[in-house]
């Protein structure tokens, strides 16, 4: 009676051994990224197997424009600004209009990168409530972008997802524009969607900035000062990114990187006499490219009033 009690138990055991054991190999398996090389999908399966025994608190962080989703032919964020300037400022002479307008003719006049370019964002929108900006963002992205994000992204975010890593997403965008369409279509927490963010009074956003700035050095800055961690993986495909990408202990991961413009400021830092491309094939970044090309047969304000279009990466 005893023999087969314990026999009942070691064999009980065992089952919850092996489905437990099941469990962690399923949700942990690495899925094979379509349309990516043999060499970059074994790169990211042998880190991402390598990170299973770790205890601590696993991290990602990634851009959006341009290493998300799609930025041809212009930025959502500008276009959202841009097409509610049209649509509700343009050619009127109450004050708050003409004070919009002029913001709108600073932006279209000016470093569309610099510092001054993502401050006047949130000063068009200052006076709109978050709820208010949340639903231009997604509206502007059911419009006209949902077929931006990229499917390979999509499914590195799966597998990060797979093995436990935290996701989290910085943009130079206004942070209630992006947040909400962002998160529905990733499925990544709206709090770890991080923006340029202004402060909120009675409601209401303002034009008074809340500090760092998710900008070129303000990205990492800002990982250090709400994310609290270092990542292990950070995912970007500009110039804007690379203080960010620096912080990551493991991978750095870039797409579509610019070849061809060589960066000659002393601001670009170590990038300096190298392009994108260059410089991170030299830090030994993963380096893939993603299909940005324009389609659909929309009407661009951006383009009615002269932006320059970004540039396009056939695959």
């Amino acid at each position: 009676m005893k023999k087969t009690f314990f026999t009942k138990q070691i064999l009980a055991l065992s089952v919850i051994f092996f489905l437990a054991f099941s469990y962690v190999t399923e949700a942990q398996t690495y899925r094979e990224i379509k349309g990516w090389s043999a060499e970059v999908n074994n790169r990211l399966e042998s880190f991402l197997n390598a990170t299973i025994t770790m205890k601590e608190r696993k991290i990602s962080v990634f851009d959006c424009d341009g290493t998300l989703f799609g930025q041809v032919p212009h930025y959502l964020a500008d276009e959202a600004v841009y097409s509610y300037a049209q649509k509700t400022y343009a050619n009127k002479n109450d004050e708050v209009s003409k004070h919009k307008m002029a913001l709108i003719d600073e932006m279209l006049n000016g470093d569309n990168v610099g510092g001054s370019y993502v401050e006047n964002r949130i000063r068009f929108f200052a006076g709109l409530t978050p709820e208010q900006i949340s639903i231009i963002g997604s509206d502007y992205f059911h419009d006209m972008y949902q077929s931006k994000f990229y499917p390979e992204m999509k499914e590195l975010l799966a597998n990060l997802e797979e093995y436990g890593i935290e996701i989290w997403v910085l943009t130079a965008s206004p942070e209630y524009l992006y947040q909400k369409f962002v998160s529905e279509e990733l499925g990544i927490p709206v709090d770890r969607i991080i923006g340029v963010k202004s402060v909120v009074k009675d409601g209401k956003t303002t034009d008074q900035l809340v500090v760092p700035t998710p900008q070129d050095g303000g990205k990492a800055e800002t990982i250090q000062t709400y994310i609290k961690g270092r990542p292990i993986f950070v995912g970007g495909n500009s110039r804007g990114d690379m203080e960010m990408m620096n912080e990551s202990v493991g991978i750095k991961f870039i797409v579509n990187a610019d070849n061809v413009k060589v960066r000659t400021s002393e601001e670009d830092g170590p990038m300096k006499g190298f392009t994108v491309a260059s410089y991170w094939q030299k830090e030994g970044a993963i380096m893939v490219h993603c299909k940005d090309v324009n389609e659909g047969n929309y009407k661009y304000v951006s383009k009615e009033w002269k932006v320059k279009p970004n540039k396009e990466t056939l695959k």
